[in-house]
């Protein structure tokens, strides 16, 4: 897969040849190869910020990335764990198969209620029982209409996916004809040092990818709506490096003010609906015709076509939708999941290793680079991997502590996953996450 990636990244060809194979056995089992796509994606990124530095060698740890997708469940905030699922997410049983749901949000969760005609305080027992006594295709269609998150539970379809993998993983596509946008480069550890980065993402992979730019020393901005507050928890998760700071780009002042950021900025990365963003004027082609100098990257569930563009969705979603919940079932009459949410995390990495290429690429061959993936064509690659019919747990054991970090976060002890992008001379720890939505919006 690595070869795959590194060719959609158009990267001097004979760099991956180099990299060790077969790759390190990453400790997570499930019935598809998550392994291989989790080393695979983390050794994307590491290889390209090894470019940005002369070509070093890259050093993933197999452990390492273990825990880095597992990030959630090694998070401590004031020495407790947080609850990652909220009681309304989940697989429920339908009148003709299984839906899965996502209601972590709160907005979410009230416009899964809503869809489903149930009062306000309605809890699990209550959807659970509404959601029994629908099609899954009418209760999805009910809650979407809603403006929720519900899928029916499907069976894969091999057709689509291998349409899917006709097209690539990672698009790194010129769009622009712009003079390069030059800065001073940073020191090998950190060679992004002088590139700005607007983040305009949410829950995992473009905040991965986001984090992996600060890592190696972007001045990343996160801008969040005011109305739709992300959990602590989930930020510390994934904050590290990064500023964060609250604007209403349906607002004038707050417009005028994120105008301001994007024309001095390099990077703008962007996670939400593709048809949300073309109202906002955000779209990656609307971006680069008004500023032909920056790499816009655009990260979606389910891709940006117009089937897709005003659709919502979440790994777990993907997950269920694709066929990966029947494919990992225990028992092939209820569904299962992943050991990890290895596509937002795939996608998160493979994503960083776009956006690193395109910057490297723009001094050489000019400005105005689009980056894009979506969850649904990482799955899609998953379910054309090779499989296991009886996944083993790993052979080995491994002390995770050897791969966190602690935080002083403002007074409070936070403890997170520490880098899996690895490569010789590179950047060993990530820098302290700070709390959501508390800094001004302005660059460094």
């Amino acid at each position: 897969m690595l070869e795959q990636v590194w060719s959609c990244l158009g990267a001097e060809p004979t760099r991956v040849q180099v990299v060790q194979e077969p790759p390190p056995e990453v400790p997570l089992s499930a019935h598809l190869d998550v392994a291989s796509l989790a080393w695979a994606s983390v050794a994307a990124a590491s290889l390209s910020a090894a470019e940005l530095v002369g070509g070093r060698e890259i050093t993933p740890d197999a452990d390492r990335i273990a825990v880095a997708y597992a990030s959630e469940r090694h998070l401590r905030v004031g020495g407790e764990a947080p609850t990652v699922w909220a009681p309304l997410s989940g697989f429920f049983r339908s009148s003709d198969g299984w839906v899965r749901t996502h209601g972590n949000y709160p907005h979410h969760a009230a416009a899964l209620r809503r869809g489903l005609g149930l009062p306000a305080d309605a809890g699990k027992h209550e959807v659970a029982a509404s959601l029994r006594g629908l099609p899954a295709a009418v209760a999805a269609e009910a809650v979407t209409g809603a403006g929720g998150l519900c899928v029916p539970v499907a069976h894969e379809n091999a057709p689509v996916d291998a349409e899917l993998r006709d097209t690539p993983i990672i698009d790194v596509a010129r769009a622009g004809d712009a003079l390069p946008h030059r800065r001073a480069g940073g020191p090998p550890e950190a060679p992004l040092r002088g590139i700005r980065v607007l983040d305009l993402t949410r829950v995992i992979a473009g905040p991965v990818a986001t984090r992996t730019l600060a890592l190696l020393g972007a001045d990343v901005l996160r801008i969040d709506p005011p109305r739709l507050p992300e959990p602590e928890w989930q930020h510390f998760d994934t904050g590290h490096g990064k500023r964060s700071t609250i604007l209403d780009l349906g607002a004038s002042a707050d417009r005028e003010r994120f105008e301001r950021l994007l024309a001095t900025a390099d990077v703008v990365v962007t996670g939400y609906r593709a048809r949300a963003l073309e109202r906002l004027g955000l779209a990656p082609a609307s971006l680069i015709a008004r500023h032909p100098s920056l790499v816009a990257a655009r990260l979606t569930a389910w891709g940006a076509d117009d089937s897709a563009a005003d659709r919502r969705g979440f790994d777990s979603l993907v997950q269920a939708a694709s066929g990966i919940a029947w494919i990992e079932s225990d028992d092939g009459e209820s569904p299962g999941a992943l050991p990890v949410q290895a596509l937002d995390h795939s996608a998160g990495y493979l994503l960083a290793a776009g956006i690193l290429r395109a910057l490297a690429r723009r001094n050489v061959e000019g400005a105005g680079w689009i980056v894009e993936t979506s969850l649904r064509r990482i799955a899609a690659e998953l379910l054309g991997m090779p499989r296991t019919r009886d996944p083993q747990p790993a052979d080995r054991s491994f002390d995770p502590a050897r791969h966190v970090q602690e935080f002083d976060v403002g007074g409070l002890g936070v403890i997170t996953a520490a880098p899996a992008l690895a490569y010789d001379g590179g950047p060993t720890g990530f820098s302290p996450p700070r709390r959501w939505g508390r800094d001004a919006a302005e660059w460094r």
